[in-house]
């Protein structure tokens, strides 16, 4: 790898052998290269990662969701089931720190490369496994996607407007970016281990694990009352007022949960009066007469503009903000200034605008440092990295172990 691409942040040096595909495996190790990660992405033939051809937008000949979520990784193609294949995987997990996988399960076993046989070979190899349901329990050999973890974890029960209304999914893959960030989590709390004993171990998670995490509160009530939760809308199951109003001109979050915003919240409104509301007294009597206290703050808030509230509500402390749709959020001047939003060089594409890093680190900061990789744009230079001649690379090719993109798509700018 040419001086100008290697990886900086806390991770760096760290090794990792990417099997993931779609969107819960990806998340982790792209945690993981933007925080200075070697990550080489392994993908399938004949088509690569099932993102490369979801459905539009696309940018160029690229799905937007696959630019999205391989950045500063690099792509390697190769067949698992020839021999070539097994021979060079077998080769990079031989170097790695890490091997992350979210295949189905028993399929990796099958092949020669599942936890039991390569812990025997590399003790030291952290193996990452993230599924739908996890290794062990009635469900382990069951598919799983977001959808379904959401359904079944009780997410879609208490989402919604109002609670004889229908189960609504929240609209972000909650379970796939959270199993994402928690096997990322689980490999560094690993690594540490491993480097005190040398030894590495299987770190797993799953869809549903990672959505279940998401009901601490909604999980709390239930345990503690036997009741579950129903759908509340923006509000907050325990605290209020803690939800969504509209104004005159569009909608504001308010915060006004405890006795202090309360209070604040009242006097930037001039309704000081409902402090003294017998209904309304303490946090227990706004939640026991919520519905009512939503009637008297949703008709003041209705007389006057968002940006109104917001500043008075701001000028005295109480946590508040717009909804914004996601052309808002990206553009916010708070977005730009933490540099959440950055443009990245890709090979093909030019500049093309990416997330940035949600992490900050001081001393050893990460880095978006290059686009997503073309189908098989790192195979041939890998291979050559980890000792494969010339010859042996064009025996592999032949063989259909790898495919590689002509060289002259493989040259890349960084960032």
């Amino acid at each position: 790898m040419g001086s100008e691409r290697r990886p900086q942040g806390p991770l760096t040096g760290l090794k990792v052998v990417d099997l993931t595909h779609v969107m819960a495996g990806p998340t982790c190790t792209l945690m993981l290269a933007d925080m200075g990660a070697e990550v080489i992405k392994i993908e399938k033939t004949p088509k690569g990662d099932d993102t490369r051809y979801s459905v539009p937008p696309k940018i160029g000949d690229e799905a937007a969701s696959f630019l999205m979520m391989n950045r500063n990784k690099r792509g390697v193609v190769i067949d698992l089931k020839t021999k070539g294949g097994a021979a060079i995987l077998r080769r990079l997990i031989a170097k790695a720190d890490v091997l992350v996988e979210n295949f189905a399960p028993g399929a990796l076993d099958r092949m020669g490369f599942g936890y039991d046989a390569l812990h025997k070979e590399f003790p030291g190899l952290i193996y990452c496994s993230l599924s739908g349901f996890g290794r062990t329990g009635p469900y382990k050999e069951r598919r799983g996607f977001d959808l379904v973890a959401q359904a079944m974890s009780g997410i879609m029960s208490f989402t919604g407007e109002r609670p004889d209304g229908p189960p609504v999914k929240c609209g972000a893959p909650l379970s796939d970016i959270t199993a994402g960030i928690l096997a990322a989590l689980g490999i560094l709390a690993a690594y540490t281990n491993k480097l005190k004993t040398g030894q590495g171990q299987w770190v797993e998670t799953s869809l549903y694990e990672a959505a279940l995490v998401q009901t601490y509160w909604q999980s709390a009530i239930a345990l503690a009352t036997g009741v579950a939760p129903k759908a509340m809308g923006s509000a907050h199951p325990l605290n209020a007022p803690y939800q969504a109003f509209e104004a005159s001109d569009g909608w504001i979050v308010v915060g006004g949960a405890n006795q202090k915003h309360w209070g604040l919240m009242l006097d930037a409104m001039g309704a000081s009066e409902l402090a003294q509301d017998p209904r309304f007294l303490t946090g227990a009597d706004r939640m026991a007469n919520l519905k009512a206290l939503e009637a008297e703050l949703s008709k003041r808030y209705r007389e006057k503009p968002a940006q109104y509230w917001l500043d008075a509500l701001d000028k005295r402390g109480v946590p508040c903000g717009p909804v914004m749709n996601m052309l808002q959020a990206l553009s916010d001047p708070q977005t730009l200034a933490r540099e959440m939003v950055v443009d990245v060089e890709h090979a093909t594409l030019g500049r093309v605008k990416t997330m940035g890093l949600p992490i900050k680190f001081s001393e050893t900061p990460g880095k978006v440092r290059t686009g997503a990789p073309l189908y098989g744009q790192h195979t041939r230079e890998v291979l050559r990295e980890y000792g494969f001649d010339e010859q042996e690379i064009k025996d592999f090719e032949e063989e259909g172990a790898v495919v590689a993109a002509p060289e002259d798509k493989t040259r890349q700018r960084v960032a």
